[in-house]
Order: structure tokens, then C-alpha cells, then sequence
């Protein structure tokens, strides 16, 4: 028997598919309860906090999503440089799959937030620090110093971040290629 996600847990990917592909201020309540196959009841007793609590948790949600596919490719390559270009292709091979239209799990509602104190943009910084920390750690592991691994941590996320915008934007991989292959050459300049 198929372990189908309960309700709760349909309403949070319907909501985090929603917000990827269309932002927060473009998705409807009423769309997430259509997608997830929920009534619109079910989503507000889940989230009585209403649209905001559910996209928090929808961002949340994403942040896993992410966090994950990170460690894969992070873990995929031996040596440190490989392995941020292994994120950057990864990240570009997921849009291509999803005809460009599902890209980072937080940008478009961190951009629509910015300059607010929502729990929304307060789950966006933690899923930025999280994937931060994800990519510190891996350069630790491979004896990078805790300063330059923390600095080159903001910097691979960073530039993926915008390397991702970009390319949704041509329909392109290159920009995400592109920046992993420079990111690679940073990293591995701390190593010569």
C-alpha cells in the first residue's frame, strides 16, 4: 500500500510548489486547498495563523527540500570544488526538469517580503543560514579553516541563488553551470 502524505503535510508541498512556480502575493489560499486536494477548512484549521503561517511552513518545508539536495551533491564528489559544482548542476538539472518554473524554494518570497519582520522573511534567513551552514561544514570536513569556510559558504549560496534566478530567467542551464564552474576554481584556490 502507497504511503500517501496525510493532510497536513499535502498542504505544505501544494503551498511550497505554489510559492516557488508564483510567489507568495500570486498564491491563493484557495489554489494550495485545490492543489493539495484539502478543503479550504482543513487548511485553516492546520493554519489558523492563515496564508502566513502556511507559507512559513511551506518555506520551511522547502528549506529541507534543499538542505538535502545539497548534502547529496555536496557528499557526491570528493574533493570540495567538485562538489559546489555538483550543487550548481544539480540545481540546473531540477529546472530544466520542471521546464524552469520551480527554482529555489525562497526566492520569490523572500524578494516579495524584504524589509518586513514576517515570519515568513524569518524563514527565509534561517533557510539561508541552514544551507550556509551545510556548505561550512562540507568545507570543514576537507580542512578548510572555519573563517574562509564560513565566508566561502556565503559567497557558493549567494552566487547559486542568483546563478538559479538567472536561469530561470533565460531557460538556460549555463548561468548555474557557469557559476559552478567558477565557484569550483575559487574553492580550490584556498587549497594551492
Amino acid at each position: 500500500m502507497e504511503n500517501r502524505p496525510g493532510t497536513r503535510d499535502r498542504i505544505v508541498i501544494a503551498a511550497a510548489s505554489l510559492l516557488r512556480r508564483q510567489g507568495y502575493v500570486g498564491t491563493a489560499v484557495k489554489q494550495i486547498a485545490r492543489e493539495a486536494g484539502a478543503t479550504l477548512g482543513s487548511v485553516y484549521h492546520f493554519f489558523p495563523g492563515g496564508k502566513e503561517a502556511l507559507a512559513t511552513a511551506a518555506i520551511k518545508h522547502g528549506e529541507g527540500e534543499f538542505a538535502a539536495l545539497l548534502r547529496t551533491a555536496l557528499d557526491s564528489e570528493e574533493q570540495p570544488g567538485a562538489a559546489v559544482a555538483a550543487c550548481a548542476r544539480e540545481l540546473a538539472e531540477n529546472l530544466r526538469r520542471t521546464s524552469w518554473a520551480e527554482g529555489c524554494p525562497i526566492t520569490a518570497a523572500a524578494l516579495e517580503t524584504l524589509g518586513t519582520h514576517s515570519g515568513i522573511q524569518q524563514a527565509c534567513v534561517a533557510a539561508l543560514r541552514t544551507w550556509e551552514r551545510l556548505v561550512a561544514e562540507r568545507l570543514l570536513r576537507s580542512g578548510f579553516a572555519p573563517a574562509d569556510a564560513r565566508h566561502l559558504a556565503t559567497t557558493i549560496i549567494g552566487t547559486l541563488e542568483g546563478a538559479e534566478v538567472a536561469s530561470q530567467v533565460r531557460r538556460s542551464e549555463d548561468p548555474l553551470r557557469t557559476a559552478g564552474r567558477h565557484l569550483a576554481r575559487l574553492v580550490d584556490s584556498y587549497r594551492a
